[in-house]
């Protein structure tokens, strides 16, 4: 528990002639408790303001709203207006869970998060240090973390408080983290205390949430104009967009930053050579004037990207570089990421992949072809209600590099299909189209024969699939063993 003027000094706002304490923070109304302050935001659907009924009938002390909002005047409970809300909210969630882990690292990027966070706390755990990650994949760690809510890229501020203020508290100081553009965007990390900060690539997606290439940008960008302190370490893929690049160099001599730049145009690390082989790839890499071959257990040229980038996030110098790199053959593939998931008898191998957008599923079947002795497939699909200028695009760059393109359905959610599908299929009208998961999982599995690799992409480490707004259970690498075992 906190005073409420504690809260107010952490945010420099004026300090109330009142000064209870607060017992808990909430932005759901229905888990407002007596003495808690309950953050009334508009958002995406709905508009928090409408429940303040709701938060002060359940005790809330205090109100934190959009400047212009009114309460009840009889009521008790104290009012608090901003320009931000939700950011006031995440630096108030800092103080209030006061703990955080001692060594925090936050990565955004559009593709490549959540493997370079599970790298990060594997290599860390590798070390002997306690670590956890937080992402897509939820919290792994060497201790149950208790929370409730939905499973999201980056969680709410909040919560994501709590989990740390819970992992620190039992000696768990090594945290890896993923920043989507959505959580930067909506303030979601602000508060935090970073000691690093990564971003690996930025191609196209989520832009039926920012609009246009320039905002999904500058909600990036957020992570290291914001939020990692000044001096922190800003480990960046050089080889991605020049202008977002540019943009990023700007901001790190403008704060500072340590900037450490990896990949084939990379300084700090640079990427020299790659050689796929049948269970893995060996890259060479140059440190300074010293040179480096490395084996690496995993397939996917990408991969290498994201192991860089980790690499760059905790070394403490160059010099610690060959300690970690001797470490990289015990690292495990992440979950639907690149995950085979069986060999059939006839020697053909089926792979799991989260890729959804154009540049992920190129550089998916960029990434498998060395290792495909004879034909290359690939299966997916699009979202509903999602970036609809995507589609295409994702079909045009499957049909340039697979030799057999299957589309079919991914989460329609609330749209039709059918007219997804169609749109997916303008990008490839020779495409196979197929309706239903299962059954275009089911045709490809007949198609393909020994030496040939089938690549299911677009949900990955997913349990679920989502038709207009349930949930129906789905799991590509279950469904996948599933139909080979029956073959």
């Amino acid at each position: 528990m906190v005073f409420l003027n504690q809260l107010l000094q952490s945010c420099h706002l004026t300090v109330s002639s009142q000064n209870p304490r607060i017992t808990g923070l909430a932005i759901d109304s229905r888990k407002v408790k007596q003495g808690f302050l309950f953050a009334a935001v508009p958002g995406e659907k709905t508009d928090g303001r409408l429940f303040i009924p709701k938060a002060l009938e359940l005790g809330a002390t205090a109100i934190l709203a959009p400047l212009g909002t009114t309460i009840p005047n009889n009521t008790n409970a104290i009012l608090i207006t901003t320009e931000n809300p939700r950011q006031t909210l995440a630096k108030m969630a800092s103080v209030f869970f006061e703990k955080q882990p001692n060594f925090l690292i936050a990565v955004t990027g559009t593709n490549g998060k959540t493997s370079t966070v599970d790298f990060i706390r594997q290599l860390w755990s590798l070390q002997g240090y306690q670590a956890a990650s937080i992402g897509t994949l939820g919290v792994i760690s060497p201790i149950p973390v208790q929370f409730e809510g939905p499973v999201l890229t980056t969680l709410d501020s909040i919560t994501l408080h709590q989990i740390l203020a819970q992992l620190q508290k039992s000696d768990v100081n090594h945290v890896a983290l993923e920043a989507s553009s959505h959580g930067l965007a909506q303030y979601r990390l602000d508060g935090l205390k970073l000691h690093a900060a990564g971003f690996s690539n930025l191609t196209r997606d989520h832009l039926d949430y920012h609009h246009d290439f320039a905002h999904y940008l500058e909600a990036k960008l957020r992570l290291f104009k914001d939020i990692l302190p000044q001096g922190g370490i800003a480990a960046v893929n050089a080889d991605m967009d020049p202008d977002a690049l540019k943009a990023l160099k700007d901001v790190a001599k403008k704060r500072n930053l340590a900037l450490r730049l990896i990949g084939e145009k990379g300084s700090f690390l640079k990427l020299l050579s790659v050689t796929p082989h049948i269970d893995g790839q060996h890259f060479k890499i140059a440190i300074g004037n010293e040179q480096y071959d490395v084996a690496f257990p995993l397939l996917g040229r990408y991969q290498i990207d994201n192991i860089l980038l980790a690499l760059a996030l905790i070394a403490k110098n160059e010099a610690e570089i060959p300690h970690l790199l001797s470490l990289l053959p015990q690292l495990k593939g992440v979950r639907g990421r690149m995950e085979k998931a069986v060999t059939l008898s006839n020697g053909a191998a089926v792979y799991v992949d989260y890729a959804h957008t154009p540049d992920a599923i190129a550089h998916v079947l960029q990434s498998l072809r060395p290792h495909c002795k004879n034909r290359l497939f690939v299966l997916f699909g699009a979202g509903g209600d999602r970036d609809r200028g995507k589609r295409p695009l994702m079909a045009q760059q499957a049909a340039l590099f697979a030799d057999q393109v299957i589309v079919t359905d991914d989460n329609p959610r609330t749209e039709a299909a059918n007219l997804i599908r169609q749109e997916v299929m303008a990008g490839d009208p020779k495409a196979i189209e197929i309706a239903g998961r299962s059954e275009a999982i089911a045709f490809a599995l007949k198609q393909i024969k020994e030496g040939d690799i089938l690549v299911v992409a677009g949900k990955g480490h997913e349990q679920g699939q989502i038709i207009s707004k349930e949930v129906h259970p789905f799991d590509d690498v279950s469904v996948i063993r599933n139909l080979a075992w029956n073959l």
